[in-house]
């Protein structure tokens, strides 16, 4: 049982050329404590959207990977209880609401999965591998850090009971193919020198079977034939994704010869 004495909570950002979704995140978090930015030298507009927001606090930190930004970002924090969110991200009414009434009692739990509804462009993604996605926003930082061996999707290490929240998360990550394009690649590089450290050099069978899985599975089984043509562009490019992996862990392999 959490018997904190802080109930605050730190809402906590890491951004890179986000002025597109700053204005209207911002804005709708009247109800935080401390709002922590850890910015990444951002060259548009984010910096001064940020700074025109009395409650925000913005730092600029060189980012090296996802989890030692947001570990970064978590040692900035004043309040014991943090809610991570990304510049897509939105809160519905009900998912403040429960995230208040959770942070404000006595709780069993130490850190808190959101499940998320997926945008693309601006409508609705219902299946091709959305559906069964969580992940943890809300948690305790005396009890939860982030794994430093994962490079993309990282992974909140917990010491103590978790559990989900019934309302969801708006994510916003598919505004155009292009931008989700440009991520996917970011994230199939970092991937790539994530296997790089672990030495991890699949067969090269393996490297060009598994796009092909990735698609078929989250196509089919997952199905993102049910979502139109919005199912076939995001399994597409999640494959995608998979293949600039293996292609980037080849050139990283090279080096070492």
């Amino acid at each position: 049982m959490i018997e904190s004495s802080n109930t605050n909570i730190s809402v906590l950002i890491i951004t890179l050329n986000e002025e597109n979704q700053m204005q209207a995140l911002l804005a709708d978090l009247d109800f935080a404590d401390e709002i922590i930015v850890v910015d990444s030298f951002s060259t548009d507009k984010t910096e001064a959207i940020c700074k025109s927001f009395p409650k925000v606090k913005f730092f600029q930190n060189t980012f090296k990977n996802y989890p030692a930004q947001r570990n970064y970002a978590i040692s900035l924090a004043q309040n014991d209880w943090i809610l991570f969110l990304d510049a897509d991200e939105r809160l519905t009414p009900e998912l403040k609401s429960e995230i208040l009434e959770t942070t404000q009692q006595k709780t069993t739990s130490i850190a808190f999965q959101f499940r998320r509804k997926f945008m693309f462009k601006h409508k609705v993604l219902h299946f091709s591998g959305c559906q069964n996605d969580k992940i943890f926003r809300l948690f305790h930082k005396g009890f939860a850090t982030y794994a430093t061996e994962k490079l993309v999707h990282e992974k909140l290490i917990t010491n103590g009971k978790t559990a989900v929240f019934k309302n969801k998360l708006i994510h916003y990550s598919y505004p155009n193919y292009g931008s989700y394009k440009a991520k996917i690649i970011r994230y199939g590089e970092l991937k790539a020198q994530e296997k790089f450290m672990q030495n991890d050099f699949p067969s090269i069978l393996f490297q060009y079977l598994h796009p092909a899985y990735n698609f078929l599975f989250n196509y089919i089984v997952r199905l993102g034939f049910l979502d139109g043509k919005k199912g076939i562009t995001i399994c597409y490019l999640n494959a995608y994704s998979v293949f600039i992996r293996y292609k980037r862990l080849r050139i990283l392999k090279m080096t070492l010869n």
